[in-house]
C-alpha cells in the first residue's frame, strides 16, 4: 500500500476518532437502534429507536417513537378512521434489551458522528418530546412513523446538512414492492392480500431515496450510508443484540393463490353438473361470490371516502368488487321479474323470446316452461363466477 493511501486512512481514522471523542467530552452517546422484524403484521417490518447513552448521569435511555395503548377505547376506531395516536415513550435499556431477546429478535447499533453541540441539541430535543403535552402524534404509517421520527430528528439536529447516498436498487422499487419484500418474507399472504385490496394506486409510485427510510431497515443503511460535511455521519454497525435461535417460518398451504384457484374451479364446475345437491350448492356459491365482492366494495369505498387514510384512495379494484354486488346477492334466487331482466342482460345473446326462467312470473306477456337440462341462466352465472375469480387470481394470486 502506498504512503499517501496509508496518510489518507490516517487523516480518515483521526477526523473519526476526533468526532467520537466530542461526544465523550459532552459525556452523551446517541445511536440508532435497528430491529429486526418480528412475526406479527405490526411488528413484521422491524423497528427503530434512538439510544442515549449519559455517562455523567449514569443513564441510559432508550426514545421510541412507535408505542400505542391498546387499552385506549378509541385506539381502535381512530386506527380505522386513519387517526391512529402514537407516543413517544422513554425505557431503560436492559428493558429494551430484554424485550427482543424474550422475543429472538436481533438489535443493530449505529453510533452517530455528531459534534458535541449537535449532540447536546438532539438530546434536548428528544427530552421535550418526551414531555406529557409534546410525546403524542398522528401516526401516519409511510411518511409519519417510529422510523421516520428518528430520520426527522436527526436531520433537524444536523439543520438538514446531511447527504445520504443511494440506498435503493434501480429502477426504484415502488412503496408496494417495499411492502410485499416485508409481507412475502414473513409469510403473512393473508395481509399482503388485504393490503393489496385495501391500499390505493398512490402506492404504486416509485419511492424516493429518503421515502424508503420509513422501513427500519432503509433508515439503518441510510445513516450508514449518510455524510455531514464528507465525513460519515455514523459509525460501523455491531449487534448488540443477537438472535437466540435460528428464526424458522412455518409455510402453509391455506393461501390466496390455492384457494382462490379452487373458487375459481368451482365457479367454472358447479353449474354444469346435473345433480341437485351440485345445483344448490351452484346457487349458495354464487350468492356467497356475489356478496363477499359487494361487502369488499362497500368497505374498499367506506375506506377511500369515509376515512383519513390517504393510501387507501384512488382504489382501482372498486372495478370489479361493486358494492352494487350486495344487491345482487339478494336476488339472485328470488324468482322475480327484476331478477329475470338481470339475468338476461348478463347475456343478451342467449336471449329466447318469451323465456325467463324456469317458472312462470305475474306481469309476464309470455312465459314458457323450460326443460330441466336447459340452464342458460347458470351459464351465464358460470361465466361471470370465473371471470370475477379469475381477475382477483390474476391481481392477487399470483401478484
Amino acid at each position: 500500500m502506498s504512503f499517501r493511501k496509508l496518510f489518507f486512512l490516517f487523516l480518515v481514522t483521526l477526523s473519526t476518532h476526533n468526532l467520537i471523542a466530542q461526544q465523550d467530552t459532552c459525556n452523551l452517546r446517541i445511536s440508532l437502534l435497528t430491529c429486526s422484524p418480528g412475526d406479527d403484521l405490526y411488528s413484521v417490518f422491524g423497528h427503530s429507536a434512538i439510544r442515549i447513552v449519559d455517562q455523567h448521569n449514569h443513564r441510559d435511555l432508550i426514545y421510541n417513537y412507535g408505542t400505542f395503548d391498546f387499552e385506549d377505547p378509541d385506539f381502535y376506531i381512530n386506527f380505522v378512521k386513519g387517526k391512529p395516536i402514537y407516543a413517544l415513550s422513554v425505557q431503560r435499556y436492559p428493558d429494551f434489551v430484554y424485550e427482543y431477546q424474550l422475543f429472538n429478535r436481533q438489535v443493530i447499533e449505529q453510533r452517530l458522528n455528531l459534534s458535541c453541540d449537535k449532540t447536546l441539541e438532539l438530546a434536548r430535543a428528544l427530552d421535550s418530546n418526551a414531555q406529557e403535552n409534546n410525546r403524542y402524534y398522528k401516526y401516519e404509517w409511510l411518511f409519519d412513523n417510529c422510523s421516520t421520527r428518528p430520520r426527522d430528528m436527526i436531520i433537524k439536529a444536523e439543520i438538514g446538512h446531511i447527504n445520504f447516498d443511494t440506498i435503493l436498487p434501480q429502477p426504484a422499487p415502488t412503496f408496494r414492492n417495499l411492502i410485499h419484500e416485508y409481507l412475502d418474507k414473513g409469510d403473512l399472504l393473508w395481509s399482503k392480500l388485504g393490503i393489496d385490496l385495501l391500499l390505493g394506486s398512490r402506492i404504486d409510485r416509485p419511492s424516493r431515496n429518503r421515502e424508503a427510510m420509513f422501513l427500519p431497515d432503509y433508515l439503518m443503511k441510510g445513516i450508514d450510508r449518510g455524510h455531514i460535511d464528507g465525513q460519515r455521519l455514523s459509525g460501523p454497525m455491531h449487534v448488540i443484540v443477537p438472535f437466540t435461535a435460528a428464526r424458522s417460518i412455518e409455510k402453509s398451504w391455506f393461501t390466496p393463490l390455492p384457494v382462490t384457484i379452487v373458487i375459481m374451479i368451482l365457479g367454472l364446475v358447479l353449474p354444469f353438473l346435473k345433480i341437485k345437491p351440485a345445483r344448490l350448492m351452484a346457487d349458495i356459491f354464487d350468492v356467497a361470490l356475489f356478496l363477499g365482492l359487494g361487502l369488499l366494495g362497500c368497505l374498499i369505498l367506506f375506506m377511500w371516502f369515509g376515512t383519513e387514510h390517504q393510501w387507501c384512495v384512488e382504489n382501482f379494484n372498486l372495478a370489479w368488487a361493486l358494492p352494487t354486488h350486495v344487491f345482487v346477492a339478494f336476488f339472485m334466487l328470488r324468482d322475480t321479474v327484476w331478477h329475470s331482466g338481470f339475468r338476461l342482460a348478463a347475456d343478451p345473446t342467449r336471449h329466447e323470446p318469451g323465456i325467463y326462467t324456469g317458472g312462470t312470473h305475474r306481469g309476464c306477456k309470455k312465459s314458457l316452461p323450460l326443460g330441466k337440462n336447459h340452464q342458460p341462466w347458470k351459464i351465464n352465472r358460470s361465466k361471470m363466477t370465473a371471470a370475477l375469480c379469475f381477475i382477483v387470481f390474476m391481481d392477487q394470486g399470483i401478484r
